[in-house]
């Protein structure tokens, strides 16, 4: 199984589909909520959610933000020697306990580095609903090693041992 990609690997204008998707249960939302210190009602309180414009309680934003980053790991950033910066993050539509998530990353820049075994690669997540809905975008730079920086470190797993006989 692919866990990432080198710089010779990406190119501008691909779209890698992330698999599998995620339902968001409401146990999920709420220890994030709980693990982040995040108590806003809107989250935690279904009686006080039913006040709001929305009607239900909403997922955090946060939480749909970084399942949609895990979920990018294998396809992009699992070889990264760095994740450089989030240039932007928007939640356009809310995510409820029930709906399932799936992301997609489009490839929209890369160029080489001043040292020639990294590369920097430019691209942008999307997560959507079961239904198509878009909820939340983001962009960001991820730094990646070329072909000849994974050779000269061992291999696609350095530091891996082999088990004894």
């Amino acid at each position: 199984m692919q866990f990432g990609r080198t710089y010779e690997e990406f190119e501008v204008g691909a779209v890698y589909k992330h698999w599998p998707g995620k339902t968001v249960t409401e146990y999920d939302d709420h220890l994030f909520c709980l693990l982040t210190m995040n108590h806003h009602p809107l989250h935690m309180d279904a009686n006080y959610a039913t006040t709001t414009v929305q009607g239900r309680n909403v997922v955090v934003g946060n939480y749909v933000y970084s399942l949609l980053l895990g979920m990018s790991v294998p396809d992009v950033s699992g070889k990264a020697i760095a994740n450089l910066e989030i240039e932007s993050l928007r939640h356009v539509a809310p995510t409820f306990h029930g709906d399932t998530l799936y992301g997609e990353t489009t490839v929209l820049d890369k160029h080489m580095t001043s040292k020639p075994d990294r590369g920097i690669v430019y691209v942008e997540t999307k997560g959507y609903k079961q239904d198509g809905t878009v909820v939340c975008t983001f962009r960001r730079k991820v730094m990646v090693p070329t072909e000849t920086y994974v050779k000269e470190r061992g291999g696609e797993q350095p530091g891996r041992p082999e088990p004894l006989a």
